[in-house]
């Protein structure tokens, strides 16, 4: 799929017609939705939901709902940091060392579950196998989602949402590459239109509002067009895309601080999300350097696969040279592995219900 040719006004007879199927849609959804989007003067359709409103979420105790508790973790101080993971091992030694915000990355989830790299191969049904697994750890806490582009048009994106809201997921980010992506830090990116970009926007947020009881399911606009079209157009079309409802907005790429610094003044009050990478395009900001830049979300996407891959790596050539896997072990034994997998509160649960399967163990 090539890139539309007109990345850079409304006023065309195809976002024209894309606004009045918008409408139609939103028509159709008004009477079981709270949401809503109200034409501004630049003939954007502002997309306004009062119970969405960050000061509903300032006060009262953190949800035991991961998308409630992530909207008050946003609406009040302090940047939310989401280590990467990329399974249940790295999902629980997330969990042990503390952090209260999961990233599930695309890249990570690819290279896990089917051995690929980041170039559109996994599908929807293998991202949302990895979250029902994750986030049935710790179900109070929030994890993020890669959802690529949706994994198709309008419809399907639609069920993309409601396929992660279903698993447990807090949130998810959409993009605007084209249908055959690839990781945000390699080169070569092609990227939709703007217009192409706001609809998918658009329908991840009818669907979310369409999921009865009134979800809190956050959506992150992320756009790469930054290494293709330029920084400019990037904030232009996260100021679209928070028009059109997204919660929080994600420029891929961010080569320094002062790009970072000028991304959030454009786009305040919107939250901003901050990706790094070792050795990708954004420089290594620690989180306490990004949220002095204004930064509310920072993913680090490959902490967790990038270390394993060294991991086992090291103790597979240490195996392959000494027969044994003694060393690499570093003295866990099996009961110590079990542990960090939940092994004590699984024993606990048995017991209180009155079983003695694991009386010893």
């Amino acid at each position: 799929m090539s890139p539309a040719l007109d990345y850079f006004t409304n006023a065309n007879v195809g976002a024209q017609s894309q606004n009045e199927r918008a409408r139609r849609v939103v028509d159709l959804h008004s009477s079981s939705s709270v949401s809503d989007w109200s034409d501004s003067s630049d003939d954007q359709e502002v997309y306004h939901n009062p119970r969405l409103d960050p000061a509903n979420f300032l006060e009262g105790p953190l949800s035991h709902n991961p998308a409630t508790r992530l909207r008050q973790m946003l609406a009040r101080p302090g940047i939310v940091v989401a280590p990467g993971i990329c399974d249940g091992i790295s999902a629980r030694c997330a969990l042990e060392a503390g952090f209260t915000c999961m990233y599930q990355s695309g890249a990570a989830t690819t290279a896990s579950r089917l051995g690929q790299p980041d170039l559109a191969i996994a599908t929807l049904n293998d991202f949302v196998g990895a979250a029902q697994m994750v986030c049935s750890l710790d179900p109070s806490t929030p994890v993020i989602a890669d959802a690529d582009t949706g994994f198709g048009g309008p419809a399907m994106l639609a069920r993309t949402v409601t396929q992660y809201a279903r698993a447990g997921v807090a949130a998810l980010h959409i993009e605007d590459q084209v249908q055959t992506k690839r990781c945000g830090h390699l080169l070569g990116k092609q990227v939709v239109s703007r217009e192409e970009f706001l609809t998918r926007v658009r329908a991840a947020v009818l669907a979310r509002d369409a999921i009865p009881g009134g979800s809190d399911f956050v959506i992150i606009a992320r756009t790469d067009s930054a290494q293709v079209l330029g920084m400019d157009e990037a904030v232009a079309r996260l100021k679209l895309a928070a028009k059109a409802g997204a919660d929080v907005c994600f420029i891929e790429g961010v080569r320094n601080k002062e790009l970072l610094e000028s991304t959030v003044a454009a786009l305040a009050p919107k939250p901003v999300l901050v990706n790094v990478i070792s050795g990708g395009l954004t420089p290594s900001f620690t989180s306490s350097e990004a949220e002095a830049m204004g930064a509310k979300i920072i993913i680090f996407s490959l902490v967790s696969c990038v270390a394993m891959v060294h991991a086992v790596r090291t103790a597979m050539q240490s195996l392959k040279k000494t027969g044994t896997d003694f060393s690499s072990a570093q003295g866990m034994e099996p009961k110590a592995f079990f542990k960090v997998m939940g092994l004590d509160d699984i024993v606990e649960f048995d017991a209180r219900a009155g079983g003695s399967a694991f009386d010893a163990i």
